[in-house]
């Protein structure tokens, strides 16, 4: 039996099926050269630093130069998450916090002082409270008042104090309050009469009403401190009906008494007077709602003074200064400005002012309400 070789069956199948000599190679197999060209490519195509064709992909190194660097980045990157993720915006929100902190300390250090009132040492606000919820009805601290600071009689007491409201301007007309006649109050000595009135206008509640106001005055002007207790004077309150009284004592609206036909307003400080043309005796309602500077905190007391000093004008008298220094003041002194004679001569040395009644010689008294302050008869 002949035996066909190997080669020979190949040749008798290629002559056979025409169409197998094209046929691709199966899956799995591969050609010495296949193979040889299928590696060059790859490491032409990953080669580090080679420049790629329109067919190959992009090159990048199995190894990059900066693998240190660029781990290290990652791992900042990856504590930044999660710092955000477990503190969110406060993560940024409390550093810029510290640094405004800061800035505004640092400005507080460095920045300019308080400045220090003329009190030196002595607190302008109020107090802090006594702590035991009384006062205020609201079970809160009861704010406390600082003691006020003494006044310096030497300068600055014309001005009028702070204090509660008045009425600015009134009508310009007067209505008598009424009250039965006093009695004559008196030894002897010139004898005058005298009605109570107020401006028509004014608000009553601001000085407690019309009774009140005349109760001061006829009090006042019965004391045996007053006019009375001198010996030289005799005095009787007397009704709207009695013919020509010897003057009115008229509370007044602060406008209607700087009136040129009134007190005027020369000194450009509140002030009462005696107007002998009008027959009044002006009380301007400012001075009796807020007093005077150097009376402090004595209301009443600058009020008897106000009463006695300008009846004291109707009965005649003229202003005076300090007779004595440290000694009380003359109830003839004007001591709505001020109980120091430098003061209130500076004060008159002004066209409309009372020149040369006082002296300035240096002399400083004390305040004093009335013309008999002893009240003993006669003086």
């Amino acid at each position: 039996m002949d035996r066909v070789t190997q080669d020979a069956r190949g040749e008798e199948r290629r002559a056979q099926y025409p169409s197998a000599q094209r046929r691709a190679p199966q899956s799995g197999q591969y050609r010495p050269s296949q193979r040889a060209s299928t590696s060059r490519v790859t490491e032409e195509r990953y080669r580090p630093g080679s420049r790629r064709t329109a067919a190959q992909p992009l090159t990048a190194a199995w190894e990059p130069k900066s693998e240190p660097a660029a781990r290290k980045k990652q791992a900042d990157k990856g504590k930044l998450s999660k710092l955000g993720k477990v503190y969110g915006w406060r993560m940024y929100a409390v550093p810029i916090l510290v640094v405004l902190t800061v800035l505004v300390v640092f400005r507080t250090a460095s920045g300019p002082a308080e400045p220090v009132s003329e009190a030196a040492g002595q607190s302008t606000g109020a107090a802090a409270g006594s702590g035991d919820g009384s006062g205020d009805g609201n079970g809160g601290d009861v704010l406390v008042e600082n003691p006020p600071t003494p006044i310096d009689l030497k300068v600055d007491t014309a001005e009028l104090p702070d204090g509660n409201p008045f009425t600015e301007t009134g009508k310009g007309t007067w209505h008598a309050i009424p009250g039965p006649a006093g009695e004559k109050k008196g030894t002897g000595g010139a004898f005058f009469t005298y009605t109570i009135e107020a401006e028509d206008g004014l608000d009553p509640a601001t000085y407690q009403g019309d009774d009140s106001f005349a109760a001061s005055v006829q009090n006042t002007l019965s004391s045996q401190q007053s006019w009375v207790g001198t010996g030289k004077y005799t005095l009787q309150r007397v009704d709207a009906n009695f013919p020509n009284p010897s003057f009115k004592v008229s509370l007044t609206s602060s406008n209607t008494t700087h009136r040129a036909d009134l007190c005027g307003y020369q000194i450009k400080f509140e002030a009462s007077c005696y107007r002998s043309s009008a027959g009044r005796v002006i009380i301007n309602v400012a001075r009796w709602i807020r007093g005077a500077k150097a009376w402090e905190n004595d209301l009443s007391g600058y009020r008897a003074y106000a009463i006695n000093h300008e009846v004291g004008h109707a009965l005649g008298g003229k202003h005076v200064g300090c007779a004595e220094n440290g000694a009380l003041a003359p109830v003839m002194m004007q001591q709505s400005f001020g109980v120091a004679n430098d003061y209130v001569e500076k004060l008159n040395n002004i066209p409309g002012g009372d020149k040369g009644k006082v002296p300035a010689d240096g002399k400083v008294c004390k305040p004093n309400a009335w013309p008999n302050p002893s009240g003993k008869a006669g003086g």
